[in-house]
């Protein structure tokens, strides 16, 4: 069934194409990413897909189907501040929703007798207790837990992830997701990953965390020069097939470089007025040159910035403690950097993570303890919330402010305007003032200008939000060549996992363990970690029930209606394993089918083991 078909689509502002005469189709159960650089026009695609913008062409086609309903998560949500929680996320015409919020705040104010039985029928009747379910898990997932905390109150990233909660809430059948996984931790984005792979989901979505593509996404759209270009396949199939790509594009430029040469040579013998058929070659001599000089050069990106040099002393944490109140930030923390370390800092959402660099930079001081750091350091610091551009200059201007020249490792120097060039800002947009930039540009340039200062320790924090995945793949081919400390706090796995050697993982409760590996050893243990604990708790479980008890907790109504779901979601998931088992025994099976095979399995069997220890927690209580 085709949900969203788009034909002839055309956008321009002034003189800059975003997209000409592309094609679009949108059908039942896919996942879909669209890719490109910032400022390509991914955001204005959306909203051409919403209806909030329109093709300049005439001979244009937006079809929706009539019986799909969408919904949509913004990069920026626009929330009444004075309303609460529980207003929001029930602010719908949706009966269900308007039923649960009944009885939620029936519950909540403690309503007896007849009003509490009048709302009672009514999730009766609606058959909402299963939905009732859902919104509950949906908001404890995403940590939103105080349903009469007003909006106004909550940070940008809290309302993020609220606007993301509504949007899955409300169960549209289609989901167009605008960067959906910034402002989540990482348990956050792996069990979107989950929700979002669900057979009967349609999405539609912009995302830079390369892992979420890989693990969700059937289909990949890279917006390019204007063009859109389809890769039926998840992440790592698409790069297979750009690179594919790239190679085909290479060789046919080799053969318009020769073709230009020729050209050039017969127009400039031409005399000044020339007839209809050489008006005719001279066209196609600019349309020539037009597509050679479009040539792809994303592999020549390279940044080797010189830094100061490391001396003996890094910096150095003594038993360094931090309190805000009741809550503990870090407690007796005690630490040496090396030279050259590369750590990642990784924690739930709240816990401190940006409190604990602030400590390192002296930006905050210790309630206890002390730290030092040596005299050669020179930290440059990527906040998030440090991003204050003067919005009047231009984007060259703001790099002219803080230096003439740039200089590289190898000794010679790059002006401003060649040093921009090098991260994606090409000379015309060089000449845009910052005001005109989209979020994503501004972040890049922002970026720049705390590389700009050559720091030899280097803190990142959050660096991968609203950046495009070329100008990521850059930074990360910096990074790794960067020859001094480097400090990166991201839910960005994939970042994560390509740049740092060993984690501090932030526990809570000023707690933190010092893990020698990458993020993805750590889940991998971690995961280990809380199966052997889960078993425990079911051997320890059956122990107590075989002992007589007094007294039992009873199940309630809307924990039947679970154990009763659970049941049946088990019994479809086991009969997926079985006819996916089977697939191994096709005799035409390919490499690639097997990996994907395989990839299903591993989720399958999670989920099944997930879902079985749930059910076993409310068998409990029967």
């Amino acid at each position: 069934m085709n949900y969203l078909t788009l034909e002839h689509i055309t956008k321009n502002y002034g003189d800059k194409k975003l997209f000409e005469d592309i094609t679009l189709h949108i059908d039942k159960g896919q996942k879909i990413a669209l890719v490109a650089k910032n400022g390509s026009g991914k955001s204005t695609l959306l909203k051409v897909l919403m209806g909030e913008e329109s093709s300049e062409r005439e001979d244009k086609k937006v079809i929706l189907h009539k019986d799909v309903t969408v919904g949509m998560l913004a990069q920026d949500p626009n929330f009444n501040p004075s309303d609460t929680v529980i207003d929001t996320v029930f602010d719908s015409d949706n009966t269900i929703l308007q039923a649960i919020k009944d009885y939620e705040s029936a519950m909540i104010l403690g309503k007896q007798g007849d009003e509490l039985q009048k709302v009672l029928n009514n999730m009766d009747d609606l058959k909402a207790w299963d939905f009732e379910v859902k919104i509950k898990e949906i908001l404890s997932r995403f940590n939103i837990n105080d349903l009469y905390q007003e909006v106004g109150t909550m940070s940008g990233g809290q309302q993020k992830r609220l606007a993301l909660a509504k949007v899955l809430i409300e169960d549209p059948s289609f989901l167009i997701l605008d960067e959906p996984t910034n402002h989540l931790d990482v348990d956050m984005i792996e069990w979107l990953e989950q929700y979002l792979s669900q057979p009967n989901i349609t999405v539609f979505m912009i995302t830079h965390d390369r892992y979420f593509l890989d693990r969700v996404c059937n289909v990949i759209y890279e917006l390019e020069d204007g063009n859109l270009y389809k890769y039926k396949g998840n992440y790592s199939y698409f790069l297979e097939k750009k690179a594919a790509r790239r190679e085909v594009e290479s060789a046919t430029m080799d053969k318009n470089k020769k073709l230009l040469g020729r050209e050039l040579e017969w127009i400039r013998r031409q005399p000044k007025a020339r007839g209809t058929k050489a008006k005719s070659r001279v066209d196609a001599f600019h349309d020539l040159k037009d597509k050679t000089s479009g040539a792809k050069k994303d592999s020549d990106f390279k940044l080797e910035f010189k830094s100061e040099r490391l001396g003996k002393k890094i910096v150095e944490c003594h038993n360094v403690s931090k309190y805000y109140g009741e809550f503990t930030a870090l407690e007796k923390f005690s630490y040496k950097f090396k030279k050259k370390e590369r750590v990642g800092i990784v924690g739930p959402n709240g816990v401190g993570k940006s409190t604990f660099v602030k400590l390192i930079t002296q930006e905050i001081k210790p309630d206890t303890g002390k730290v030092v750091v040596g005299d050669t350091i020179h930290f440059g610091h990527y906040h998030q919330e440090g991003m204050q551009l003067n919005e009047d200059l231009r984007v060259i201007d703001v790099i002219r402010d803080i230096a003439e020249e740039i200089p590289l490792g190898n000794g010679t120097k790059l002006s401003p305007a060649a040093f921009l060039e090098k991260f994606l800002f090409n000379r015309k947009q060089q000449q845009v003032y910052v005001s005109k930039l989209s979020g994503g540009e501004k972040r890049r340039l922002y970026l720049l200008t705390v590389l700009v200062t050559n720091p030899n320790f280097l803190i990142l924090d959050e660096p991968t939000n609203d950046l495009d995945i070329v100008t990521l793949n850059i930074l990360e081919e910096f990074l790794i060549d960067f020859p001094g400390c480097l400090v990166i706090i991201s839910h960005d796995r994939y970042f994560l996992d390509k740049l740092t050697e060993h984690l501090f993982v932030l526990e809570g409760e000023g707690k933190i363990k010092d893990w020698n590996g990458n993020y993805k050893e750590y889940r991998l243990w971690k995961r280990d970690q809380t199966s052997n604990e889960r078993l425990k708790d079911n051997s320890s479980s059956k122990e107590q029930k075989e002992k007589p008890r007094d007294s039992a907790p009873k199940m309630t109504y809307a924990q039947r209606k679970e154990i009763n779901k659970l049941e049946k979601e088990i019994n479809k998931l086991e009969q997926q394993k079985e006819e996916i088992s089977k697939k191994f025994n096709e005799p035409d099976i390919t490499p690639e089918k097997i990996k994907s095979y395989s990839i299903q399995l591993n989720e399958i069997s999670e989920s099944i083991e997930e879902k079985e220890m749930r059910w076993m927690e409310l068998a409990e209580l029967s």
